[in-house]
């Protein structure tokens, strides 16, 4: 095969088509080089996953503390809470606490 051969070859004529050519630099500079890449937008887009998960689990959590607010509104769950959580005492109790022994032998 020679020169003149291979030039002659549609898929060589295509291949060197100038706008062809162009069209392919243009096409990997915007996938691969360019400011808004698609590198760049699925970096982004895995981002805004992590910041929409970040954003339910404190919309759970905000929940979870209004029902927890809400509950203590009464005194008596007031009460129970704070000796439940803080070890509070009223002035005339005694504290007693139990450990059990979880491990057999």
């Amino acid at each position: 095969m020679n020169l003149k051969s291979i030039k002659n070859k549609p898929t060589f004529r295509i291949a060197t088509n100038i706008y062809v050519v162009i069209l392919t630099v243009f096409v990997v500079w915007m996938l691969f080089f360019d400011e808004n890449s698609y590198l760049t937008h699925r970096e982004f887009n895995k981002e805004i996953k992590e910041l929409e998960t970040w954003i339910e689990f404190h919309q759970k959590r905000i929940a979870k503390d209004k029902e927890t607010i809400k509950k203590l509104q009464d005194s008596l769950e007031l009460e129970r809470y704070a000796r439940e959580k803080y070890l509070m005492k009223k002035d005339n109790e005694d504290i007693y606490i139990i450990e059990f022994d979880t491990i057999q032998k």
